[in-house]
């Protein structure tokens, strides 16, 4: 029991941890050095550009063959390309559909872990941009020409020829089921996709100082040596690749849904090879004046302007067209998601039937699209989320869009489904890059509507070649945030040229979405393994962080103290600080009582003074 004396005031039970130099604690020294160090102000990334060489030369022949090769004979590029692609699927379809959640689970599980609070930069560092800007850019280079492309196609595509497995059922389940489909390939998966990347560059860049470069961020893993060796020239090489490739998709169905406009407003009759090629030339000039802009200016101001125009359209369908089923359609869209999540997020060719066709068309094409832009997107993102932290990161990057993915895809998607089972066969009425027009010309104003979606289109266009080239002109100039100019426009015309020879091969085949699609999936297999090992990487640094390594010390400190001070003082303590060369005693060895106001006491190890903390 304690005296009345003693409960008035709580013993002080000092925590001193030695520093002995045994075995044990040799490697206390450097333990220290790593709780106590912070960012470097100047990161490698902020240096003069360089070329690498070996980079450079390796992807721009490998680029230049494909090129070649597609213009020489895309025939017979049509007919390996599918070959791949059909062995692929056979043998391979499975990864991309377990791997996928697999980098959503990491990137949620990261947010809410103990990392979550980890700075991309300095501590208490601000953003780089304001939130809304931060997000605009997002969205212009992470989605916007699929958006606009399938905002409507996709969900009466799949109400009009149910997903494997769900056949069957009423009007209203199929709108559901179609609904949910959509949201299923366009909210989590890919910007958790996004955000595995985009947080390893980010954290390696503004948290340790080191260049932009996707090698650099296996530091942990691999090594310095190695990362600056043959093997992290290679996986820059497959970055390089991946994002050349996804990005000449996207721009390749930017081209596809302009002169699908083109053509819905009577101004041209087909949309031939040559008007696509003519259309990419067009932009592709356009964007050499945003690119002389860099990020603050051009894509920023591209961006922002894109979302408002982006907005205006959505606001203008949802009041012109079906609201009040729109409004219903939203709750009953994301309930359905999650009730059918699982199934959707296994469904493989083990379902039977069609299913590996469908997969290689929707699911796995989804998931090969957003893995190859990874490296772009993951590295653009990186580059505007200075001062963020890890959770701030993922809910900006994965819950955000996934928000407005949902409401996007309600809009649209369900005016479009509510004209479907109205009687009127939208989905019949023309190619899917010309559905969304088709819609429109249902409602008021549909020609200036048309023509605000093709500027819009033209835009998402712009900012999507002008963010890659970018990306790739750090990857090829060791990794420094702002490459040459002509490097980028020299990666920007590539990648035009690219997005030409892909519609070139799919009109080889069947269509010209086909070329896209199977070239993309190819592309990024070898970039879906470095991506598995990026996050083991990633793990590996976080671990060495001096916040979590303090966070842990704290822990073990914590509660060997208490557990100490419960057995010694019976409950009754307190918790001071001394320094560990100078063995402290107890009160009770000392045979004194400690006063609770004097919480730097000289007697302790303390400085006497309440305006310095105690040394420790």
């Amino acid at each position: 029991m304690l005296s009345p004396k003693e409960a008035a005031h709580p013993r002080r039970f000092v925590v001193v941890r030695s520093n002995d130099q045994s075995s044990d604690n040799a490697a206390a020294p450097v333990e220290n050095r790593a709780l106590l160090w912070e960012p470097p102000l100047v990161a490698e990334a902020e240096r003069a550009p360089r070329t690498d060489r070996v980079v450079f030369v390796a992807a721009a022949t490998i680029t230049v063959a494909f090129v070649l090769w597609g213009a020489i004979s895309d025939e017979s590029l049509a007919g390996v390309a599918g070959s791949l692609l059909a062995g692929l699927m056979r043998y391979g379809g499975w990864v991309f559909v377990l791997t996928a959640s697999v980098f959503v689970v990491f990137a949620l599980w990261l947010a809410f872990s103990r990392y979550g609070r980890i700075t991309l930069g300095r501590e208490g560092e601000p953003p780089q941009y304001t939130t809304v800007s931060w997000i605009a850019m997002m969205f212009a280079t992470g989605m916007g020409i699929g958006l606009m492309f399938y905002g409507v196609a996709e969900p009466l595509a799949h109400y009009v020829d149910p997903p494997p497995g769900t056949e069957g059922g009423g009007e209203s389940q199929r709108a559901l089921t179609a609904m949910a489909t959509t949201l299923f390939h366009w909210s989590l998966h890919p910007w958790g996709i996004y955000a595995v990347v985009g947080m390893a560059i980010a954290y390696t860049t503004f948290r340790h100082g080191r260049s932009q470069l996707i090698s650099a961020a296996f530091i942990p893993l691999i090594g310095e040596r190695a990362a600056s060796g043959p093997l992290g020239r290679t996986i820059d090489v497959i970055a390089i690749l991946a994002t050349l490739f996804g990005s000449a998709c996207s721009l390749g169905l930017g081209a596809l849904q302009i002169g699908g406009g083109l053509q819905s407003l009577g101004w041209t009759e087909e949309t031939t090879i040559g008007l696509l090629l003519l259309i990419i030339a067009i932009i592709m000039a356009c964007y050499l004046a945003s690119a002389v802009s860099g990020i603050s200016r051009g894509i920023k101001w591209l961006s922002n302007t894109n979302m408002v125009m982006a907005v205006v359209l959505l606001l203008f369908v949802l009041v012109a067209g079906p609201t009040v089923y729109i409004l219903d359609l939203v709750p009953s869209v994301l309930a359905t998601y999650f009730q059918d999540f699982f199934q959707m997020a296994g469904r493989t060719d083990a379902v039977g039937g069609a299913t590996a066709e469908w997969l290689s068309t929707w699911t796995v094409f989804y998931w090969a699209w957003w893995i190859s832009w990874a490296p772009f997107v993951g590295l653009f993102i990186a580059k505007i989320s200075r001062g963020r932290t890890i959770r701030e990161f993922v809910a900006g990057v994965i819950l955000v869009p996934s928000a407005v993915s949902l409401i996007w895809f309600s809009v649209f998607g369900g005016a479009a489904i509510h004209l479907q089972s109205s009687g009127i066969d939208l989905a019949a009425s023309g190619a899917i890059e010309e559905q969304f027009y088709g819609m429109l010309g249902y409602f008021p104003w549909s020609t200036a509507v048309s023509v605000l979606v093709a500027v819009l289109v033209a835009i998402f266009f712009i900012t999507g070649a002008d963010s890659a080239s970018i990306v790739m002109g750090t990857l090829t100039q060791r990794g420094v945030d702002k490459p040459q100019l002509p490097m980028t426009v020299l990666w920007g015309l590539l990648i035009a040229a690219v997005a030409a020879i892909m519609l070139l091969v799919g009109e080889g085949g069947s269509t010209a979405i086909d070329g896209l699609q199977n070239i993309t999936i190819l592309g990024s297999a070898p970039w879906l393994i470095v991506m598995l090992l990026l996050c083991v990487a990633l793990l590996k640094g976080l671990r060495r962080d001096p916040t979590a390594m303090r966070a842990r010390k704290a822990q073990e400190l914590m509660n060997e103290a208490v557990i100490t001070g419960a057995r010694t003082y019976e409950g009754e303590f307190q918790l001071s600080v001394a320094p560990a060369q100078q063995p402290v005693l107890s009160p009770r060895e000392e045979g004194r009582e400690i006063r609770p106001d004097r919480p730097h006491d000289t007697d302790t190890g303390g400085s006497g003074r309440r305006s310095e903390p105690p040394p420790t």
